[in-house]
């Protein structure tokens, strides 16, 4: 560079304090306000980049919703976290809690697509979330606990059996979210994946508790996560309880029963539950069997 472009360049107008004066602010308030619209714009464009879009039909008409329900999709991210808990847990070799947090995976569950319709809250994106915490908290969950605390006893066969219980609620999952809407409400098609997992959790809770560890427990184990797997593919119809109406009267010892289960869950409720699911379980080939057998008319 020459002396005179050196010359032209020191004599070039640089920004002063008494243009930021001119303009009402001062130079840091200036550099202040700039930054903050450089935020601004960077929040902007995260949000409209980051914002789920879907279409609804409200009215009988298409529209683009934008954004979630805060609501049904908090208790889905419980549940979620809930199945996560036991995963670690179970690697922890903690695996009464990681049971116990499977069961609670299990009731809130069963309460986002409640509230969900309570508040009219419904959403493609939240059943496809619900779709996948189910599958953590259903499917690798349980399948994880029970290889950790047994299965991988038995070596190649209890990874195999595992993996088996995972693919299958993966598959049960895939299948029930392609049948809503074409088949009766009343019945579920296949083990429903958190009854299944409720029966491993219950018997890993059941059998842990009484240092169960012998090879005819371990063989015990192979069999229910196996069957469990089976029957969450299978065409086995269980009863779903979703024509019960808890709105209408019902006879007093509707409630003393209820509470009578309560009492008995109480008192030892890794036993109580592991009979409870596994009659549910069973419930579904015994009816089945019964139909088969039943003469035609």
């Amino acid at each position: 560079m020459t002396q005179d472009a050196r010359d032209q360049e020191h004599e070039k107008p640089q920004p002063s304090d008494s243009d930021a004066a001119a303009n009402g602010e001062s130079p840091q308030q200036s550099s202040t306000s700039d930054d903050a619209a450089s935020n601004e714009d960077l929040a902007a464009a995260f949000l409209r980049d980051t914002e789920v879009v879907e279409e609804a039909v409200e009215d009988g008409k298409k529209i683009r919703r934008k954004g979630i329900y805060l609501l049904p999709n908090l208790f889905t991210t419980s549940a979620l976290f809930s199945g996560f808990f036991a995963v670690v847990a179970g690697i922890n070799g903690e695996f009464t809690s990681a049971a116990v947090a499977i069961f609670i995976a299990m009731v809130l569950d069963g309460l986002d697509g409640r509230v969900a319709r309570m508040t009219n809250t419904q959403s493609e994106f939240g059943a496809e979330y619900d779709s996948l915490a189910d599958m953590i908290s259903f499917g690798m969950a349980p399948a994880l606990v029970a290889f950790t605390w047994i299965l991988q006893d038995i070596g190649k066969t209890g990874w195999v059996v595992a993996f088996l219980y995972v693919a299958c609620a993966a598959l049960r999952l895939a299948r029930f979210n392609v049948q809503i809407g074409s088949v009766d409400k009343k019945w579920f098609i296949g083990l429903p994946s958190p009854s299944a997992a409720a029966l491993v959790a219950a018997s890993v809770w059941t059998f842990h508790s009484f240092d169960a560890d012998a090879f005819g427990f371990k063989l015990l184990m192979l069999v229910v996560v196996g069957a469990a797997g089976v029957l969450m593919v299978s065409n086995i119809r269980y009863y779903s309880f979703k024509d019960l109406d808890f709105k209408k009267p019902v006879p007093f010892v509707v409630l003393l029963a209820v509470v009578l289960g309560f009492v008995m869950i109480s008192v030892e409720p890794s036993v109580m539950l592991l009979l409870l699911f596994a009659a549910y379980v069973c419930s579904g080939p015994v009816l089945a069997i019964m139909r088969k057998a039943k003469p035609k008319s």
